[in-house]
This record gives structure tokens, C-alpha cells and sequence, in this order.
């Protein structure tokens, strides 16, 4: 009866993403017909206006939205699992603030070297490498102190100082700058190209596969540090995986589309209460597919909503996202 109800879950999360992925594609401030569109994609027709539009503005978009929204929920799963605390999310560990901070180095600090009009590939490097070197420093601390309450401590404490650094930057920024380093700051993925495109799915495929080989010491870990080191789980080294790969992801989805708020935090818990169960063999497709679709559902708000006029993502993420987080503290606190 289980795996009955999971497939057919399963397949309705897949009609949903591609009824989203469809209109995300066909919608918009050019309205398509859906049979053009179907036209237009299985013949790969890019020699018309409409052709253009689909294949190099908004199919590269609609495949950001899905891929970066499965790379956050699934980043959000594992840290919960690993921290057993219901909010903590992906960026929990200072990895938006790293990137945002090596943003501002570049944005607003001028080193930039001098390159007019910065480009959009010079921010996500510079993006990555924020996240990379704070995840460095996690994974250094992680490997010295055994008290994962004081990791996530240290790890908030890493949030503020990259926080406190930008700050600075911005006090002292040029308005010319600061204008595009708040644009950044919002997140979009309507910078996305096709090379873009392809490397996200490379690089977020490989750790979306790591996470899935994790699912049984993740289990594991469920019932306990103790429970897991006596199935044979060599906590050091699941420690060590579970922070890059959560960190990893984060970090690139924030280095090519700025910070996307509440993905990581909400879903895994609406992926739980419609799947019914804490097997990370289910939940981790589950938080896959709903990270998409939210994701994509989002993304379309955020263009239709008071278009022309596109709205932040993280906007439209932190007006979806807060109240399951209200939601939950309010549970728990009536829990106690």
C-alpha cells in the first residue's frame, strides 16, 4: 500500500512540474499558445521571434528554477536530518553570507580589475568562492569539535561576520554599484544562459547522487549518533559529506542566482507531511521534485504578479516559506 501511494505521489509531482514548466515557458509578457509551444520545443524552432524567446530567454530560466529548487530542498533535508532541529535550512551555516560578501568584494570593492560593466559569470565565481571558503571553514571546525549544537553555532557566528563585513562595503559603495549588488541580493534566475544551465546540471547532478548513496546512514542517524556508529556509520566522514554536499548545493544556487530564501527550510517538511514518512530513500526524490515545483510556481509568480514589473524571488519564496516556519515554531511550542 506504501509504495502504491509513494508512485502515485510520485507521478503526480511529476505532472504538476511539468504543467508548471510548461506555463513558465509560455507565459508571460508574450503570451505563446500552448500547441506553439509544443511546436516550437519539439521542433526546435528558433528562427522566429516566439522561438527566440523560448529557447534562449525563458527555457533556460524554467530549467534554472527546477534544477536550483531540487539542489536547495534537498540541501535543506540533509541539514535537518544532520542537525534534528526542524528550522534549520541551507543557508544556516553561513553560506549565502560568504557569497554575498564575495559579491560585494567585487560589486562594490573594486576588484572587479578594472572590467566595465562586471559580468554576470565574474559574479557567480565570485559567488561560489564566498560559499566554498566558508564551507572550507565549517569543514575544518567540523573535523576538530564533535558537538554539532557548537557547529551550528560557529556556523551562525561565520553568517554574522561575512554579514558585518558587507555592511561596511555597503556603507562606503558608489550608487551605481550598490544598485546592482541589491539586485543580486534579491535573487533571479532570469540571468541564466544555456552554458549556465548545463553546468548546474553536471555539478548539482553529482551531488544530488551523493546525497541519495547517503540514505542509510541518513536513517541511521535518525535514531541517533550512537545508533548509527554501532551500524557501522563512520560518523567523521558522514559528517564531512553531509556538510559539503548540503554546502556545495547552497553555494551554487546562491553563486548563479543570488540567495533564494525558505526552499531549503519549507519543503522538506511539506515533502514529509504529503509523503507520510522519514525514510530519506523517499523523501530526498520527494524533496527533489517539490523543490522544483515550488520553485517553479514561485518563479512564475514572481514574473506574472505585477507584470511587467518582475518581483524578487526571494520575495516571493519568504511570503511562501514564513508561514509554514510560524507555523512550525507554533507547533512546537505547543508541543512543550
Amino acid at each position: 500500500m506504501k509504495k502504491t501511494r509513494y508512485f502515485s505521489l510520485f507521478i503526480l509531482f511529476l505532472v504538476l512540474l511539468g504543467f508548471f514548466f510548461v506555463l513558465n515557458i509560455a507565459v508571460g509578457s508574450v503570451n505563446i499558445s500552448f500547441l506553439e509551444t509544443c511546436k516550437i520545443i519539439s521542433q526546435h524552432l528558433t528562427d522566429s521571434t516566439n522561438g527566440t524567446i523560448i529557447w534562449k530567454i525563458r527555457m533556460p530560466r524554467a530549467l534554472a528554477a527546477i534544477l536550483c529548487g531540487a539542489y536547495l530542498a534537498t540541501s535543506g533535508l540533509l541539514l535537518q536530518v544532520f542537525f534534528r532541529n526542524p528550522i534549520v535550512g541551507p543557508y544556516i551555516l553561513g553560506i549565502s553570507s560568504g557569497a554575498a560578501l564575495m559579491v560585494a568584494l567585487v560589486m562594490l570593492g573594486g576588484l572587479s580589475m578594472g572590467i566595465l560593466g562586471i559580468h554576470q559569470f565574474l559574479i557567480s565565481i565570485a559567488a561560489f568562492a564566498g560559499a566554498l571558503g566558508v564551507m572550507v571553514i565549517i569543514l575544518t571546525v567540523a573535523a576538530r569539535i564533535k558537538n554539532i549544537i557548537t557547529l551550528l553555532v560557529i556556523g551562525l557566528m561565520m553568517g554574522y561576520l561575512c554579514h558585518a563585513v558587507t555592511s561596511v562595503l555597503i556603507a562606503f559603495a558608489e550608487e551605481k554599484r550598490l544598485k546592482g549588488f541589491v539586485l543580486w541580493q534579491m535573487g533571479s534566475f532570469s540571468g541564466f544562459c544555456w552554458d549556465e544551465v548545463y553546468l548546474v546540471t553536471v555539478m548539482g547532478g553529482a551531488l544530488l547522487l551523493g546525497a541519495y548513496l547517503l540514505c542509510k546512514p541518513l536513517n541511521a542517524f535518525l535514531l541517533g549518533e550512537d545508533y548509527a556508529k554501532s551500524m557501522g556509520v563512520n560518523i567523521m566522514v558522514f559528517r564531512f559529506l553531509i556538510v559539503t554536499f548540503s554546502s556545495a548545493m547552497a553555494g551554487m544556487v546562491t553563486a548563479f542566482a543570488g540567495p533564494v530564501g525558505f526552499i531549503g527550510l519549507a519543503v522538506p517538511h511539506m515533502a514529509r507531511l504529503a509523503l507520510g514518512t522519514s525514510d530519506n530513500k523517499v523523501l530526498i526524490p520527494g524533496v527533489v521534485l517539490l523543490g522544483a515545483i515550488v520553485t517553479s510556481l514561485c518563479d512564475l509568480i514572481a514574473r506574472l504578479l505585477f507584470s511587467p514589473v518582475e518581483l524578487p524571488i526571494s520575495a516571493i519564496t519568504a511570503f511562501f516559506g514564513a508561514p509554514i516556519v510560524i507555523g512550525l515554531l507554533l507547533r512546537r511550542r505547543t508541543a512543550i
